[in-house]
């Protein structure tokens, strides 16, 4: 029986997929399940596992851009699964002995194209295209009639980068950019030119969060198999921060402000496809240990490729550590449809006043990128003093005083 294999919907809203790479060849034995392709949505690259076992005949090219519920392959699933293949051994020619040399080939005949008045010249559209690169057509070989320069030579050309007068290598490559990316840039667009984007900046001593993680870290992961990280401190700072301001927890959409009595935290984390956003769901119900867990559950799923739409869909507000790669200080971009975004950066050591003395400190900027149409300065700027202080004093704001109850040990 030959088994169409449809593109499944990766999710709500998603009307088509883009084939990434193909996992196997033409004719290839596949077995149940197993993954013969990677597919690009808008939200996330998926796997597509085989619905069968058989030999597989691809129907879409890589690169091609295909609708959910369109057949992509067949898989003759009556087709006995090869027991061994061995590759066929080189048959050798066997020439007779000879002391006579063979006569020399003669070389390929090239045809050369004549040259006509056409040649190098652009068509109307391709000179306006050329135009506006600045590229002279007469650097440009034409793929049309005599040599003509078409539309599609004038698009494809791109601007001469200069001639090197150095030993040095000077090459490039085009890679067409993954349904994702081109989605999210996009997206990154749409929030510059549709939002009304502002950011606020203050800094934080990371000397308490230090303290606590050195006293209690070792016993924390013996117990709960999972690291007592910045991630959970600065998670449940940001849920009181979010009470104390529900604004930053709303959206705008047109006319209204919508609100939500839930914290679903979005977490950028980075993976071998790019930046993925999972979320950690009504985190206002969380604890230290939960919190570590799901990111490192999510983490993993991103890592291996195995992050659903539905774990990056939705999201109240989002957290970004840019100092996992060393950033001082950065603007966050807003990640729609959300109103506000934390930046995280590197920690470093500095020298800082406390108590009229000057004393060196574990010190991080922070910075929150936030919609001003729908956030005002006070609850901005109200927000980020809230996750400093209790970023600063989480014995008291986040621990109710008891350490070792709030990380259940």
């Amino acid at each position: 029986m030959i088994l169409e294999m449809k593109v499944p919907s990766p999710g709500e809203s998603i009307t088509e997929v883009e084939i990434a790479t193909w996992l196997v060849k033409n004719g290839d034995y596949v077995e149940k399940d197993q993954a013969i392709a990677e597919v690009d949505s808008d939200k996330a690259t998926l796997d597509l596992p085989a619905e069968a076992s058989g030999i597989i005949t691809l129907k879409a090219e890589e690169g091609d851009t295909v609708q959910v519920g369109q057949v992509v392959c067949l898989i003759d699933t009556d087709a006995a699964k090869p027991v061994g293949e061995t590759a066929e051994a080189p048959k050798e020619e066997v020439k007779k002995e000879s002391n006579v040399p063979e006569p020399p080939k003669p070389a390929p005949v090239v045809e050369s194209k004549p040259v006509t008045y056409a040649t190098g010249t652009a068509s109307p559209a391709a000179k306006k295209i050329l135009e506006e690169k600045n590229i002279p057509a007469s650097s440009v070989s034409g793929t049309g009639k005599d040599g003509r320069v078409t539309k599609e030579d004038a698009l494809n050309a791109t601007p001469s980068m200069g001639t090197s007068t150095g030993s040095g290598v000077r090459s490039s490559s085009s890679t067409k950019l993954s349904v994702l990316r081109r989605k999210v840039a996009e997206r990154l667009v749409s929030v510059k030119n549709e939002t009304a984007m502002l950011t606020t900046f203050n800094e934080v001593d990371m000397s308490e969060i230090f303290r606590l993680r050195n006293e209690y870290k070792e016993e924390f992961k013996n117990k709960h198999g999972v690291g007592l990280g910045f991630m959970s401190f600065f998670t449940l700072a940001v849920v009181r921060a979010l009470r104390l301001y529900p604004d930053v927890n709303s959206m705008i959409d047109g006319d209204y402000k919508i609100s939500y009595d839930f914290q679903d935290i979005s977490v950028a984390v980075s993976g071998p496809k790019g930046l993925m956003v999972p979320v950690l769901r009504n985190a206002e119900t969380m604890t230290f240990r939960g919190v570590e867990q799901n990111i490192k559950d999510l983490a993993i799923k991103v890592r291996d490729g195995k992050i659903t739409v539905d774990e990056m869909t939705g999201g109240t507000f989002t957290i970004t550590n840019g100092g996992v790669f060393g950033s001082m200080m950065s603007t966050p971009i807003l990640n729609p449809p959300q109103s506000a975004i934390l930046g995280m950066h590197n920690i470093v050591e500095r020298p800082v006043v406390k108590n009229k003395q000057i004393v060196i400190a574990p010190m991080m900027y922070l910075a929150l990128s936030y919609d001003h149409r729908i956030i005002d300065g006070r609850e901005s700027v109200g927000f980020l003093v809230a996750v400093k202080e209790a970023v600063e004093n989480p014995l008291e704001l986040l621990m109710n005083n008891n350490a070792k109850k709030a990380l259940e040990l």
